[in-house]
């Protein structure tokens, strides 16, 4: 007679070592989705940088066309075009 053989791992333990597996199962796909969102965030991050500079280009050289125009000769000579004269005394000086 043969006899048979009886399982050694209980149903406690298959029970353990499946939510073990269903565990590890899960924290896989977290993982996974979290590096997924992060990655995305930061390529988010990256595009806003890239447009506060191009802004930030784009108000430096407004700021000069504002200087330049705002230029001593600049006032002078358009003063003078629309047939006004220069008059060193009414001249104010505003430091910023």
């Amino acid at each position: 007679m043969a006899k048979s053989r009886k399982s050694k791992i209980t149903k406690g333990e298959k029970m353990l070592y499946l939510t073990a597996t269903f565990c590890l199962a899960c924290i896989v796909v977290i993982k996974v989705f979290c590096g997924a969102s992060i990655t995305h965030l930061n390529m988010s991050i990256e595009k806003m940088n890239y447009q506060i500079n191009a802004q930030n280009k784009k108000n430096e050289s407004l700021t000069m066309k504002v200087n330049e125009l705002t230029s001593f000769d600049k006032v002078r000579s358009v003063a003078s075009n629309m047939g006004l004269e220069y008059n060193n005394e009414n001249i104010i000086v505003v430091n910023r």
